[in-house]
């Protein structure tokens, strides 16, 4: 078969190449094209345009970035008609994505979306548009499946990928030593993986840092953004490691996490976190008029309760930043209440295997 695939940021990129390894399993004559990034790239999928020259967050900038968003769709659009692909898989990226649905449903191209946008939390009436436009959606949070078909969706609860992902990671033997770190105790510093949420965080997380001298603080950035982001970081001394989020994760005593993926991650890693976010006021100022729910981070809305302090907005401050740091180092009840709701996230999960369930589903 051939499988066209869209991701448009680097969770998405990873969760979509894990796919491609499961699909070739499935399909050995499979063949794929897309617009992805290098992991994908990576496991032989045909790139029509990398994801970061796409990519735009926030209210405010999607306003600013509509031309360039409007160029790739066009361009994208166009790319399919030419490789008339058996199915088309969109992989999170609901903006965007949704558009590309209602276009290869026009085409009759078959439509199967893999990490489906969050309707459950803002604007729900697009729920309708899921269901006009698609064949099937997978989901990768537990409570999904019924919201969905609920409305009359075929959904599926396929597990969460990055279970995949962090089953199969290996802690590099050496990590201290490669990056000239300290036996210190880490405090990790999680700034996002865009250029707008590094911008917007990590200058009040290093506010932080002078305040916890019998620690080490190490930011995990990511190689594919300008690394002038994290020049401020450097300057005051701090160790930035690029692609190494899951080792970082792996020896961190704590961390502060901006709110993404990157929260459930720093769960499943068992590691003691604070949640932060924060954007521009415009941006906020729309996103509470949307937002229908109580929580912003995977690991309190899968919990369905507070397991981890979140820290938006005008709350986000070295101020509270330190003082909730200093609750997950030096309060044992406080770590081990925490630690518990991450077994309960943790058991509601599941164990099923993301990419192989997808993979067997589109082919079956």
């Amino acid at each position: 078969m051939r499988y066209y695939i869209i991701c448009g940021e680097r969770s998405g990129d990873m969760h979509a190449a894990n796919l491609i390894k499961s699909l070739k399993v499935c399909d050995t004559s499979s063949t794929f094209r897309g617009m992805g990034g290098d992991y994908c790239s990576q496991e032989g999928m045909e790139l029509s345009a990398h994801y970061k020259e796409v990519a735009v967050m926030g209210f405010l900038e999607v306003v600013f970035g509509f031309r360039k968003v409007l160029k790739y769709l066009n361009l994208i659009q166009k790319d399919i008609l030419y490789y008339m692909p058996d199915v088309l898989i969109l992989v999170d990226y609901g903006g965007f994505n949704m558009k590309m649905a209602a276009f290869a449903k026009n085409h009759q191209i078959p439509v199967h979306y893999y990490i489906p946008p969050k309707v459950w939390a803002w604007n729900q009436k697009r729920v309708h548009k899921i269901r006009k436009y698609t064949d099937q959606v997978y989901c990768i949070l537990p409570f999904e499946e019924a919201f969905f078909t609920k409305f009359g969706v075929n959904a599926r609860y396929v597990g969460n990928p990055l279970l995949d992902e962090i089953k199969h990671f290996e802690s590099h033997p050496f990590f201290h030593q490669k990056n000239e770190l300290s036996y210190r105790p880490i405090i990790a510093l999680l700034p996002g993986s865009r250029k707008q949420e590094v911008k917007n965080m990590l200058k009040v997380m290093l506010e932080v840092v002078p305040l916890f001298p019998n620690a080490q603080f190490v930011v995990a950035g990511v190689s594919n953004l300008d690394s002038e982001l994290y020049a401020s970081a450097l300057k005051q001394g701090i160790k930035v490691v690029f692609d190494q989020t899951y080792d970082v994760l792996h020896h961190a005593t704590a961390a502060v996490v901006t709110s993404g993926t990157a929260t459930l991650e720093t769960a499943l890693f068992r590691v003691p976190q604070v949640v932060v976010y924060k954007t521009s006021p415009f941006s906020y100022w729309i996103g509470k008029q949307l937002v229908k729910v109580e929580f912003i981070s995977l690991v309190n809305l899968i919990a369905g309760r507070q397991v981890v302090r979140e820290l938006i907005q005008s709350e986000f401050s070295p101020e509270q930043v330190t003082q909730e740091l200093n609750q997950l180092l030096g309060s044992i009840t406080y770590k081990g209440e925490m630690l518990d709701g991450y077994s309960e996230v943790r058991q509601q999960l599941g164990e099923k295997s993301a990419s192989d369930q997808v993979a067997s589903l589109i082919n079956g």
